[in-house]
């Protein structure tokens, strides 16, 4: 590597490097499970219920349940169909509005 009033010349490496590279043939689809926003839920009941049912720590299901109030609706979880899909069933049996999509 040659050097130039204190810097490296990358143009010209003494040593060559080969790389592979992985490609992907087939990926995975990402669903977002959304809560949405109601008037007859607490702020508690929803908490509660994220952190039971989508894992949540307290932290995360209080700010979800913020976003939920402040904005309509909020991203609870990603992830494959089928994690996602026992997740929004145990939603929708708490009286909760949930879709994914």
């Amino acid at each position: 590597m040659i050097f130039f009033n204190g810097i490296r010349d990358y143009e010209d490496p003494k040593r060559k490097y080969e790389e592979e590279v992985l490609v992907l043939d087939e990926t995975d689809e990402v669903y977002k499970l959304i809560l949405h926003n109601d008037d007859i839920h607490t702020f508690d009941y929803v908490i509660d219920c994220l952190i039971e049912i989508c894992k949540h720590a307290p932290e995360q299901a209080e700010q979800c349940t913020m976003l939920i109030h402040y904005k309509g609706k909020c991203t609870v979880k990603t992830g494959s169909l089928d994690l996602l899909k026992p997740m929004h069933e145990r939603l929708l049996s708490r009286e909760l509005t949930s879709e994914i999509v």
